[in-house]
């Protein structure tokens, strides 16, 4: 049984990716550049630059994002200093303190959160992702 996939095996068949896996940033990680995923992905640790995920992003209490962030749905306990846009759902934990701009359909924020910014809403059937692709354009 191999635990890794060689391309020595199999040079015609491109990995495949499991949009449904969970990638994890522990507390103390510390990440500079631009992330990106196609599945969920969890931050308890540090990271400086932009984060982008086709699927949720969930942040822990001990976490701080200094850059953009860009997905379908997140809940954030932590810190983010840059612009957020969600898709879908944006939920602002107690312990969340945002600095920045928020583009989403929906939101929750709990007693307690900090946000610093503007907020643009879509409804009424609108898509937001033209609106998040038009920033994410901008700020490229």
């Amino acid at each position: 049984m191999a635990m890794f996939n060689s391309s020595k095996n199999n040079p015609s068949k491109p990995f495949e990716v499991d949009p449904h896996t969970l990638n994890i940033i522990g507390g103390g990680t510390v990440i500079t550049g631009t992330l990106t995923t196609t599945g969920d992905i969890r931050i308890d640790g540090s990271v400086t630059g932009t984060v982008t995920s086709k699927a949720k992003v969930v942040m822990g209490e001990g976490s701080r994002i200094a850059g953009d962030v860009y997905c379908q749905n997140a809940d954030i306990s932590g810190i983010v200093e840059g612009n957020i846009f969600v898709d879908e759902l944006l939920t602002l934990k107690s312990t969340a303190k945002i600095i920045g701009d928020i583009s989403t359909k929906k939101l929750i924020i709990e007693v307690g959160a900090g946000f610093n910014g503007a907020c643009h809403m879509q409804g009424n059937g609108e898509s937001n992702k033209e609106f998040v692709r038009e920033n994410a354009l901008q700020e490229a």
